[in-house]
């Protein structure tokens, strides 16, 4: 069986995961005050008793990052995934709707979806994978004189000891990556490469994160606030979940 070197790995992990520093400090400048206003939930953050316009910002800011980062840097592993199965198996990006990787081993031919962790969707969006397993199954087996093809649900991240889901496999953590490479170990290997200049790119994004702070407390407090320094929470919601047009509608 091929091997991956860690000279290969490390290599990938440290030219690719410049893109995800990239895009994480461009999408915090990036921001203005009123999208993230538009997408968060009003009623969590008076619940959580915010009485300050710094202490709002930042709870909205870092809540709208911390989903914004998740996405990101999936994308990310999805890549690194992929090249390490490439490697190994001559795995690819698969061209059928909604996989992402497809191989083979022996007369197995697998067909993957890749998530960051186990607890990535609701019950329609499993629903969905499953009928994408369907649809590139049915079509694959128009195409290949390969019988078996197994659907799998690969994880990078986190732990699930029941990954027969009947219809595919869910292989999260350890058992992912070893699926992908025959190695067992390769989950705590890929660990140290991601820190690859990680304090100095952190050191810059911080920088600008404290700007972005500081501007929209000034563009909130001027908007936001009473002029006694009070959140005016009913304008917030209003902004928020106001209806935009009067649309009679029948009940």
């Amino acid at each position: 069986m091929p091997e991956i070197t860690k000279k290969d790995m490390v290599s990938f992990i440290e030219t690719n995961i410049q893109t995800f520093h990239t895009k994480r400090l461009e999408n915090l400048l990036n921001l203005k005050l009123n999208d993230i206003l538009k997408r968060k939930n009003p009623y969590l953050f008076k619940a959580k008793n915010l009485v300050t316009a710094p202490d709002l910002v930042k709870s909205l800011l870092d809540a709208h990052l911390s989903s914004q980062e998740e996405g990101i840097f999936g994308g990310f592993l999805e890549e690194l995934a992929i090249f390490i199965c490439s490697k190994i198996f001559g795995g690819r990006k698969s061209s059928a709707e909604g996989i992402d990787l497809e191989f083979e081993k022996g007369d197995t031919k697998y067909i993957v979806v890749i998530k960051s962790g186990p607890n990535w969707g609701n019950s329609q969006q499993v629903l969905r994978m499953r009928d994408n397993f369907r649809k590139a199954k049915r079509i694959l087996r128009t195409n290949t004189l390969k019988a078996n093809i197994t659907a799998v649900n690969g994880c990078c991240y986190g732990i699930d000891d029941n990954p027969d889901k009947g219809d595919y496999l869910k292989l999260c953590g350890q058992r992912f990556w070893s699926f992908i490479s025959g190695d067992e170990n390769l989950f705590t290997e890929i660990i140290e490469p991601l820190g690859h200049r990680a304090k100095e790119r952190n050191e810059r994004f911080l920088k600008e994160y404290a700007k972005v702070i500081n501007k929209f407390t000034l563009e909130f407090v001027k908007e936001y606030c009473a002029p006694d320094g009070s959140i005016i929470w009913d304008k917030i919601v209003r902004f928020n979940s106001a209806k935009r047009k009067n649309i009679e509608l029948i009940f």
